[in-house]
């Protein structure tokens, strides 16, 4: 089993749930390190005053916030040490709500959270109250020093499902300022969006995640494994960007690709037939 993070307790009510909390993706980027250019040497970045010259330890560095160019507010490290949150070991469950009342742009990271040995009824006992009553709970933590919004949810085969959350002042709202504006209304006609809806139903295909690859990161691997392998005349393709489609009339647009994708519809039911044909 991997390491857990974080170790507490999940509690709604009075009741309390000793638990583990995991790591539920892993970044496959590959990460680089600077080198000088015949790679004989690590390069390493190093504060200093621009105006002087003298160099300085992160240990003795201080923090500045900027009011106005070059006017800054000085934090000094002890003074956010004691700025920091309470630290707990207790997921307090405030409320239960349902999961379609939460906007994905909330969502930041995934977890699973695991149970300790002692406490797998009191578990399985919140995933089937969340599930029966379709709801997700709303929590906060304090996890390395900061403090967290999360939503608990149950997930696949019975594991609970943590994700972080952005806070409400995080989140860029449509209409509001000047960052984001909404786009102006123009109304599509009834066959326009008939033959739309036909084209969502010809696209419509069951979730399968494992379709669908990184594959900018796998050539990159197979360019190292290469080069560690010592081979230096590796042929590389170059990606190309494809061209910008010819313009054409909407409805045009919507009826060539709705005749495309039944074709590959065709194409996909052929091949099935086949394979059952064979079997």
């Amino acid at each position: 089993m991997a390491r857990s993070i974080w170790k507490g307790n999940i509690s709604f009510g009075m009741v309390n749930i000793p638990v583990t909390l995991h790591t539920a993706v892993r970044d496959q980027a590959v990460h680089f390190h600077m080198l000088s250019e015949d790679g004989t040497c690590r390069l390493r970045r190093k504060l200093y005053c621009p105006e002087t010259g003298e160099e300085y330890d992160f240990n003795k560095a201080a923090r500045g916030y900027e009011l106005a160019p070059g006017q800054y507010v000085l934090i000094r490290n002890e003074e956010l040490e004691r700025l920091e949150p309470e630290k707990g070991r207790n997921i307090e469950i405030s409320q239960f709500v349902d999961a379609g009342e939460i906007d994905p742009v909330y969502y930041e990271r995934p977890y699973y959270l695991l149970p300790e040995a002692s406490s797998l009824k009191g578990y399985r006992l919140l995933i089937e109250a969340m599930r029966d009553r379709e709801k997700v709970g709303l929590a906060t933590f304090v996890m390395r020093s900061k403090q967290y919004l999360a939503a608990i949810r149950a997930g696949d085969r019975d594991v609970l499902m943590l994700e972080t959350m952005h806070y409400d002042q995080e989140v860029v709202r449509v209409g509001e300022g000047e960052e984001i504006q909404p786009p102006e209304a123009v109304e599509p006609s009834e066959q326009e969006r008939r033959v739309a809806q036909q084209l969502v139903d010809a696209l419509t295909q069951p979730f399968e995640p494992a379709r669908f690859e990184d594959t900018y990161t796998r050539r990159l691997q197979e360019l190292i494994e290469a080069k560690a392998e010592g081979r230096e005349d590796v042929v590389l393709q170059e990606s190309s960007e494809p061209e910008a489609p010819q313009v054409i009339n909407l409805m045009e647009a919507l009826e060539r690709s709705l005749e495309q994708a039944g074709g590959q519809q065709g194409k996909g039911k052929r091949k099935s037939g086949r394979r059952r044909k064979s079997a």
